[in-house]
């Protein structure tokens, strides 16, 4: 009897003690990686592209391009536009004024006396400046107050352009085929530079200014250290507007029916897009190309000049805030937010 109960006994240890082997030995193996869900793409393939998205613009809703602007009444005939960093100017050709809006919300901050027929408005980082065509001065205004801290004459003739800023001077566009160069602590003229016959706009590329000649069809481009002449470059037809994308400079050709991409490093033609009614202005927004003209506001696409949208809007000039780009709509004392 008790041989009988001790044989089990052994069976069931034996048994036990198996168990807990395959029990450990499992343990120990790997887990392997659950099954991949039947909605997952297969490992080998490509990853998506990241799309080009300004986050501003996204965290606002506005990453879309619908015809979806805001419109602020302004003083009489804008023309140049700037952002200060919180806040849009506007030059108003036949009131003599410049305005201020906050370009949160468009509220109007103040409007200020300046010279003869005002044109362009350009921030050196605390400080608005104003080209006074009729009058041959700029006036500097203090950007948080609007105080008048001066206005000066122009080296090389009258300074009726949009002027660009260069770190530490005013490079002024002369109709008469100059680009003076300006400082902005006391506004002492430190040089005066020819280019084309009816300079109207510049822009600097971090190196280098760039000149649109109205009346040479050309676009000059000199280097912002000397005023040394690097190149002339031909463009379609009577170039105005002109901006920078971090690569290469864009130009509304007003005569040429076209905007033009020209290279930096040696101003070869990149491309030209087609805008066949009158482009004016034109501003870059971080990924897209704005053209404002006489019957329609056009934009395009940064990276190969593919048309995105057209609004019929008469528009001149164009700035850009980080979120939303703001066009002048000359007739009309205003100015739109996209």
């Amino acid at each position: 009897m008790k041989n009988s109960i001790f044989l089990p006994c052994i069976l069931f240890a034996l048994m036990t003690t198996a168990l807990l082997s395959a029990q450990a030995q499992r343990a120990a193996m790997p887990v392997p990686a659950p099954a991949m869900q039947t909605d997952a793409p297969p490992a080998s393939a490509p990853a998506a592209p990241a799309a080009p998205l300004n986050p501003l613009k996204i965290a606002q809703l506005h990453w879309y391009l619908a015809n979806l602007s805001i419109k602020f009444p302004i003083g009489n005939q804008p023309m140049g536009l700037c952002f200060d960093g919180a806040n849009i100017w506007s030059a108003n050709l036949n009131g003599n004024t410049v305005s201020k809006l906050r370009a949160a919300d468009g509220a109007p901050l103040g409007t200020f006396k300046v010279g003869n027929q005002p044109f362009g408005v350009t921030f050196d980082g605390a400080n608005i400046w104003v080209s006074n065509s009729a009058d041959g001065t700029v006036t500097k205004i203090r950007g948080s107050d609007g105080a008048n801290l001066g206005t000066f004459t122009v080296g090389g003739g009258p300074g009726d352009g949009w002027m660009a800023f260069d770190g530490e001077n005013i490079w002024i566009p002369s109709s008469i085929g100059t680009v003076t160069k300006m400082r902005t602590s006391d506004g002492k003229v430190l040089g005066s530079f020819p280019v084309g016959y009816g300079a109207i706009a510049a822009a600097f590329d971090g190196s280098s200014i760039w000149v649109t000649n109205y009346g040479t069809t050309t676009v000059s481009k000199l280097r912002a250290s000397d005023g040394t002449l690097l190149g002339t470059f031909t463009v379609p037809g009577s170039p105005l507007g002109i901006a920078f994308d971090g690569t290469n400079m864009w130009i509304a050709n007003r005569g040429g029916g076209a905007v033009t991409e020209l290279r930096v490093s040696d101003g070869s033609v990149v491309g030209n897009f087609p805008a066949a009614d009158g482009p004016y202005g034109v501003v870059f927004d971080g990924s897209q190309i704005w053209v404002s003209g006489d019957l329609y506001t056009r934009v395009f696409r940064a990276k190969d000049g593919a048309p995105l949208a057209v609004y019929s809007l008469q528009t001149t000039g164009v700035a850009f805030d980080g979120a939303n780009v703001w066009i002048a709509e000359t007739n009309a004392n205003s100015v739109h937010k996209f």
